[in-house]
Order: structure tokens, then C-alpha cells, then sequence
């Protein structure tokens, strides 16, 4: 159907009286719509603002969220209400444009249609949970670096996939304060996103950065490698890193630039200078960094950055915090359960997960390890009683629905899992 078709047939729809009656709209303050979510799960909440205005101020972080913007809607709703009686909640900044949107939907036949009167600056007001595009407006960086212990800060990612309003800023990169010299650990995901930590530690310090740690292969990881490599510091990677660039820098840098587009300036994959199979000290004055490969996990190659004095674990990506993690096509599932044993026994006090905010080991293991033990005893139930991927798929995983990224990921992880599953012995 052309646009001019959907418009006519929109116009025909809203005009023709007959066709439906119009419902009354109910108007839900804050409390009721944590209520409504929380109850009925199901229900589409849509932001009829514009993308420009949620780029700058922000959207409701829930996973039901959808924005479509006002002057869509008749024409897109039915992309995301499954029927006409679908829960729906619609909601704008301050309450003017939304009771005119649900009047719409109404006219359109929608017959279960809520209108979020308080608006999304009165749940923002009272600190719920936001999902911003970029919260370091004046940066490239995601957010600014935030003090973890001392010595050590971290500039925490979007809780997202990486694009361009986060110039791929999308795990955490992080910094250790030596009494000589500066460690990094993750290059960044581009030449211009390292340059923009560095310029946050050079408000912290003048020290030189000495070593720029790879906590893996991906593009997030390294791309920022030739950045750092200009200033003089030595690139440390375990020594399979070395072996996934080697056999995938090409498609790295494409897709990395596919999204990145002109931030993507300069940047290009680097081989660590020094590799590490087990565990590496660096050579840092002052303080105590220790470089581990507890095992395989996120994965094959992932290091952990240990420092026992103050019992601070980096942990790249065996941890993830806030999101959820996603399973890759060489995730070893069932060795990433085993190696958290290993994490454990560090017995940290404070974790800097690959993706999330700093924590404690009891927060990054709802996150991580608990959500991988269901995932395969859910599909291992699936496959001892005869089911197939369609079962496996059709899990009930609501009860990590507030992870980050849910809505992207919680299928696909299901649906790579159970192709690892089905053949094992």
C-alpha cells in the first residue's frame, strides 16, 4: 500500500463514524502506570514525541517502551499493537500531545487505550528509569569517567547496542592512576572515542599512558587502538585477541564504520604488542594490576584486571551489570557457568562489569550467572521432553524483562543456546 493509500485509508477510518465507537480514555498518574507495567506486562507503552526531543531529554526505560512519534501513529501503530485490543499507554512530555493521541488510537478501534497524564519529565522528576541516548552532551564519551576507588575510574556505556548518538560507547572504559604512568583498559570503539577519555585524564593527571589493555576482540574493544598506539602506549591483548583480528579485522572496521559513519575517522585494528595466555603483572609504580584469563566466557579471549589491594576486579566481559548480556556465536555457555567459580573465589569487594554500573559480586551474578544456569536449564527441560526451537523460544523469560537491551536479545540468546544444546552429549 502507497503512503497516499494508508493516509486515505487513515482519513476514512478517522472520519467514519460508524466504524467504531469512540472509548473513553483513562488518565493514569506515575503510581498507576508502575502498577499497569508491572501487572499486565503485555502493554505497549508508546512516547509520541518526536526522536529529536528523546535524543536530547530522554524516554521511559522500560522494555515495553516504543516510541512512535505523534504524527505517525495512525500509520505505524499497527507495526506494534499485535490487535485492536492490545494494552496501550501513550505518553508525552507534559501531557499535550498524549490525550489527543489516545483519542486517535480510539477512533481507530483500539478498545484498552491509557494516557499517561504526568508525563515523562514528572517520571524522570522522580528518578525512575530513564533510557538516554547520550548523557555527556559536550563529549563524544557516553559519560564522563566516574571515580570508582581510588585510582581508578570508569566511564560507564549505554546500557544499548552501540550507534551513533553513543559514537559506539556502549561498554565501560576504564582507567588505573599509577604514581608513573596511566593504564587503559578497553581502547574505546573508535580513534575519536579514545581521544576523548584521554582528554578526561588529563584532567585527572599528566602521567603517560603506558599500557592500553584489549579486555577482548570486539570492535568496542580495539578500535580505538590507533589513537593510543600514536601517543606511545603498548597494546596488551591474550593471545587468541591476536588470532580474531587477524581472521576479522575487515569485518570489524565495516561494520563498525556502517554505524559510526564520519566518527569512525581514523580508526583501524591493531595487534597487541604483548600477549598473555594466563595472567600478566604490569609494570605500573605505585600500585598493584594484575591481568588474568580466568577462562572462557562472553568470550574465548575475555582478561579480567585484578588488583587484590584494594580487591577491585575490572572484569571485562565474563560480568555484565544493568543489561543483558547477549550470546554470541562463540559463547561458551556451559564454561562461562564453570569459570565463575573462579570469579568468586576472588572474593572481590567492588566490580567494574564489561557493560553496567560498578558493583558487588551478588549484583553482577543476578546479571550473569544466574541468568545463564536458567537459560540452560529451561532448554535443557525443552529437549529432554522431545521439543524443538519453537518451544525453546517460546520460554518464559520475564523475569529478567528489566534487563537493559531485553527486547533485543532474550530470543536470539535462546535461539543460540539451543543450537549449541540439541548436540550436546
Amino acid at each position: 500500500m502507497t503512503v497516499i493509500q494508508r493516509l486515505f485509508s487513515a482519513s476514512l477510518i478517522l472520519t467514519g463514524s460508524a466504524c467504531y465507537a469512540t472509548t473513553p480514555v483513562t488518565n493514569l498518574n506515575t503510581q498507576q502506570l508502575q502498577q499497569q507495567m508491572k501487572n499486565h506486562p503485555e502493554t505497549l507503552l508508546i512516547d509520541v514525541r518526536t526522536p529529536q526531543e528523546i535524543n536530547k531529554q530522554g524516554t521511559i526505560g522500560l522494555y515495553q517502551n516504543k516510541n512512535i512519534p505523534r504524527g505517525w501513529l495512525e500509520f505505524k501503530i499497527s507495526e506494534a499493537a499485535a490487535t485492536k485490543d492490545t494494552p496501550i499507554i501513550v505518553y508525552c512530555g507534559q501531557n499535550l500531545r498524549s490525550p489527543l493521541s489516545a483519542k486517535t488510537l480510539t477512533k481507530l478501534g483500539y478498545t484498552n487505550v491509557k494516557n499517561y497524564q504526568d508525563g515523562f519529565f514528572k517520571w524522570q522528576a522522580a528518578n525512575l528509569d530513564v533510557n538516554y541516548q547520550d548523557r555527556a552532551k559536550d563529549s563524544l564519551l557516553y559519560n564522563r569517567p566516574v571515580k570508582v576507588v581510588d585510582r581508578v575510574y570508569s566511564a560507564i556505556g549505554a546500557p544499548a547496542p552501540g550507534n551513533y548518538s553513543n559514537t559506539g560507547h556502549n561498554n565501560n572504559l576504564s582507567y588505573i592512576i599509577g604514581d608513573d604512568a596511566v593504564v587503559v583498559f578497553n581502547a574505546g570503539g573508535s580513534y575519536l572515542l579514545a581521544a576523548a577519555l584521554h582528554e578526561e585524564i588529563k584532567a585527572h593527571t599528566n602521567l603517560p599512558v603506558k599500557y592500553v589493555v584489549f579486555e577482548n576482540a570486539q570492535g568496542h574493544a580495539v578500535l580505538g587502538a590507533s589513537y593510543w598506539k600514536a601517543q606511545g602506549a603498548t597494546l596488551v591483548g591474550h593471545a587468541h585477541t591476536t588470532d580474531i583480528l587477524k581472521a576479522n579485522a575487515q569485518s570489524i572496521e565495516a561494520r563498525a564504520k556502517r554505524v559510526l559513519k564520519d566518527k569512525f575517522f581514523k580508526s583501524k585494528i591493531l595487534l597487541p604488542d604483548i600477549e598473555l595466555t594466563e595472567g600478566l603483572k604490569l609494570d605500573v609504580k605505585g600500585v598493584n594490576i594484575q591481568l588474568l584469563h580466568l577462562g572462557p566466557s562472553h568470550s574465548p579471549d575475555d582478561i579480567q584486571l585484578w588488583m587484590p589491594d584494594t580487591r577491585t576486579l575490572i572484569s571485562g566481559d565474563i560480568a555484565f551489570n544493568v543489561r543483558m548480556l547477549p550470546i554470541l556465536h562463540h559463547t561458551d555457555v556451559k564454561g562461562w557457568i564453570n569459570t565463575w567459580d573462579k570469579v568468586e573465589a576472588l572474593n572481590p569487594s567492588i566490580i567494574v562489569p564489561g557493560h553496567g554500573n560498578p558493583t558487588d559480586l551478588a549484583t553482577i551474578t543476578h546479571y550473569t550467572k544466574d541468568y545463564l544456569v536458567f537459560l540452560r536449564t529451561e532448554i535443557l527441560k525443552v529437549l529432554d521432553n522431545g521439543g524443538d526451537l519453537v518451544d525453546a523460544l517460546a520460554i518464559d523469560q520475564s523475569a529478567f524483562s528489566h534487563f537493559k537491551t531485553y527486547n533485543e536479545l532474550h530470543k536470539q540468546n535462546v535461539d543460540r543456546l539451543y543450537q549449541v544444546m540439541e548436540f550436546e552429549e
